[in-house]
């Protein structure tokens, strides 16, 4: 038997499992209760199904062998969810695949859910889109399968705008049909203060760097017990967004500088290392084929102080990157390399502020985001910032803001 038919025969088993286990729960054909309860009890669970299927006695290195294999050939969108099918089949095939498949950074591929919260490639941006729904306040990110935005694109994040007396938030989800914090698809939000000027990014977890500090210090003893905390998720706030004043309304583009408290400048000098978050905490996922992936509930750090950033590292600053003013066309000019068609106010590239780090070179664009149509936008982002991280940020541009244009 060939290598192929191999993988092929492997499909079709993964597939079937998926179907049986799928017909035991919805219970097609079945004409009362009790005859239902008389089937499922007589189909096998897919698990049990796998358990029987020539898949179960492969040896490890042959089954490597395949699921590596698999991963090099399904290296676009929608293949690609053949990987992560086959990291859902149980507990071994997910922990070789969560080994054989690579992060964002090393790979530049977008796989599995935790994605979105890692840093981008180093060598070339990863294309995204936005879609706004103005009537209902909600903006949906994609990651873009071609370069010419006529497909519908891989969903990876979604936000609502939820405005309040002295601040917006804008939600943001894994789930684009729930947007809630209360959801386990909730992954952090975007607070905007009450001109609209300055902004701060929550993530619902920990930064990698602080979350083995953090296990030390969430539990407290009281007696002889062990009490956790339950304090509800999003409290880490990871960057900060200013907006400068512009009080005399001069014909200016914006001018904005991010703050990256999880990231340390040092992260853009040659060899340096960007906090990548691996993994969820354990216990947070009851089955890693469930969809979203999230579904934790995290500690409150601010109660510890200096936990927050306990080497003092300087941290990485962004700045939007200067236009140059276009005599002819009379207005303010940015080379978007063809990714933008529309001028509008909300357009802009990011780049690393120089802090003496000696680091790569300040005019590599870090982020970019400009607008496309009436309600499509794209996003362009790459190391050492996420998907998240440029996510809320791009949302940080559409709030409305007073004095600042």
């Amino acid at each position: 038997m060939s290598f192929r038919s191999i993988i092929q025969d492997m499909r079709e088993e993964i597939g079937s499992i998926s179907r049986k286990g799928f017909e035991v729960k919805r219970g097609y054909g079945l004409r009362s209760g009790s005859h239902r309860v008389l089937r499922d009890g007589l189909r096998p669970s897919p698990i049990e199904a796998l358990k029987q299927s020539c898949w179960a006695n492969l040896p490890p290195e042959l089954l490597r062998d395949v699921l590596t294999r698999i991963e090099e050939a399904q290296a676009l969108w929608p293949h690609r969810k053949d990987v992560v099918s086959c990291a859902g089949v149980c507990r071994s095939w997910r922990e070789i695949m969560k080994e054989i498949v690579k992060t964002p950074e090393v790979s530049g591929k977008l796989t599995f859910p935790i994605s979105v919260k890692q840093p981008g490639p180093r060598d070339f941006p990863l294309q995204c889109f936005i879609k706004r729904n103005q009537a209902t306040q909600t903006f949906y990110l994609y990651f873009s399968l071609t370069e010419a935005l006529t497909d519908d694109g891989k969903f990876l994040l979604a936000a609502r705008k939820c405005r309040r007396a002295t601040c917006t938030d804008y939600l943001i989800s894994v789930n684009a049909d729930d947007m809630s914090k209360g959801s386990g698809a909730y992954v952090g939000k975007l607070r905007s203060n009450f001109l609209g000027r300055k902004f701060t990014v929550y993530d619902s977890q920990p930064p990698p760097t602080e979350a083995m500090l953090s296990k030390c210090r969430s539990t407290r003893l009281l007696g002889s017990k062990q009490v956790s905390p339950r304090i509800p998720a999003g409290n880490y706030p990871v960057a900060h967004i200013a907006y400068e004043l512009n009080v005399l309304g001069s014909r200016c583009p914006r001018r904005m500088h991010c703050v990256m408290d999880s990231i340390p400048a040092s992260a853009m000098e040659p060899g340096g290392v960007a906090p990548t978050q691996t993994d969820f905490p354990q216990n947070s996922i009851d089955s890693f084929s469930s969809i979203p992936f999230f579904r934790f509930k995290s500690s409150r750090m601010d109660n510890f102080p200096g936990l927050s950033n306990p080497q003092k590292e300087v941290n990485l600053i962004l700045k939007n990157k200067a236009p140059r003013w276009h005599e002819q066309l009379q207005c303010w000019c940015l080379n978007f390399r063809g990714r933008v068609t529309v001028a509008s106010v909300k357009n802009f590239q990011l780049v690393a502020e120089d802090c003496g780090t000696g680091g790569q070179n300040n005019n590599d664009v870090i982020l970019q985001f400009g607008k496309v149509g009436k309600d499509l936008f794209t996003m362009d982002y790459q190391y050492p910032i996420s998907a998240f991280q440029a996510f809320s940020i791009c949302l940080s541009s559409f709030d409305t803001k007073l004095a600042c244009e």
